[in-house]
């Protein structure tokens, strides 16, 4: 049943769905919107964890001094460098996620013109009646 779909218990072609037989020429239009939106929310946050990593050190400077000789302070510093670790994993994982974010929107959009086109021969034959 090559280019036939069931819908709401009827039998439809492909050609039907843009003659007003179930769905309109417009309703699968892919739109980049979420997509960029999703990648500027990742890349503030990519920004907004920059100058975390110099405000932990500056934050850890003071204990340093007055902490001197006591064991505690070897795990504070482990610690310390697991959070700068985490937060510059962090800033990467939102840089790429970023990129690929518009990866996605910019392949969506090259995907449905390429559809797009391969339809143009059959609408230029009246949908392929």
């Amino acid at each position: 049943m090559s280019g036939v779909t069931v819908v709401g218990g009827q039998r439809q072609r492909l050609r039907d769905l843009g003659e007003g037989g179930g769905g309109g020429g417009d309703e699968l239009k892919h739109s980049d919107g979420p997509w960029m939106r999703a990648a500027g929310g990742a890349e503030a946050l990519h920004t907004q964890l920059g100058p975390v990593k110099s405000e932990l050190e500056t934050a850890h400077e003071g204990v340093v001094a007055g902490t001197a000789g006591l064991e505690a302070l070897t795990e504070l510093g482990a610690v310390r460098e697991s959070w700068q670790r985490r937060i510059e994993a962090a800033r990467g994982e939102c840089r790429s996620l970023a990129g690929n974010l518009r990866d996605v929107a910019r392949a969506q959009g090259d995907t449905n013109e390429a559809v797009r086109q391969s339809f143009a021969p059959v609408a230029a034959r009246g949908g392929g009646q």
